[in-house]
């Protein structure tokens, strides 16, 4: 009997935490010294067993930003670099213009009360800060210049 965990062991414990993607775990193991054959083997058996399952992340994932107020282009990008492709991440960031246009008010609002800015820069700052939270120009334009 070893002391040495085993990827698996070490993957889990990881997993016990939050929901990682595939190439999250995958970086993880391989940095703490596991040989990458073993960290596959024991990845693919993580998602066969449905332990490891990327579109549960995805869900979880952008129900928790969309909460946090960020917009759908910023949670996209985050999820990319989790290793994620769109197929899986599309189908919860589906909303229509309305929605999106809802959600985007309710992170304006809340930063900077009801009502919309007065000149340009000020215009410009919350778009900025609107755009920085990843949403749409498109959507930032209107509703700052023709919604108020």
């Amino acid at each position: 009997m070893t002391l040495d965990p085993e990827p698996r062991d070490v993957a889990l414990r990881l997993l016990a935490a939050r929901d990682h993607s595939r190439l999250e775990l995958r970086r993880k193991l391989v940095a703490r010294g596991f040989a990458p054959e073993a960290v596959e083997a024991a990845l693919d058996r993580l998602g066969e067993e449905g332990l490891l399952s990327e579109s549960r992340l995805a869900e979880a994932y952008v129900a928790e930003r969309l909460a946090k107020g960020f917009g759908p282009l910023r949670v996209r990008e985050e999820l990319r670099r989790k290793g994620l492709a769109d197929a899986l991440i599309d189908p919860h960031l589906q909303h229509d213009t309305e929605q999106w246009l809802e959600r985007l008010a309710a992170v304006h609002d809340k930063r900077y009360g009801p009502g919309r800015p007065g000149d340009r820069k000020e215009q410009a700052r919350r778009a900025r800060f609107l755009a920085a939270r990843g949403f749409p120009g498109e959507l930032i334009g209107r509703f700052l210049l023709h919604d108020g």
